[in-house]
């Protein structure tokens, strides 16, 4: 996954728009939509100012793995934990269990 899709998604998640964005960051719109389309790569201030915005790190906007996580889609889980209120997430844990458990019944019964 490219910057620009990571960013994409992002903008789709908090739902708003490239003009907003662009706006509230005081970019060009058409330089964001280059961006967006992974035509040309913003500077490192610009991506601490998008890291910043969306309360994400460098490293999940860039889609790199320093070995602490092993996937995009791990990232994406702890940064959506993040945004929880404590009884969210409380909640998410007990969810996420449940189906843990419910994965290692189904495996015992394959054995």
């Amino acid at each position: 996954m490219q910057f620009g899709d990571v960013l994409r998604e992002l903008l789709e998640e908090k739902e708003i728009s490239q003009k907003q964005l662009a706006a509230e960051l005081n970019l060009l719109a058409p330089t964001l939509g280059r961006y967006i389309r992974n035509e040309r790569e913003p500077d490192i201030e610009t991506i601490k100012m998008i890291a910043k915005y969306f309360g994400v790190s460098i490293d999940y906007l860039l889609n790199y793995h320093s070995g602490e996580t092993i996937s995009h889609k791990e990232d994406n889980l702890l940064r959506v934990f993040r945004w929880m209120t404590p009884d969210q997430q409380d909640m998410f844990l007990e969810q996420g269990k449940a189906v843990a458990r419910m994965n290692q019944k189904e495996k015992a019964k394959s054995s």
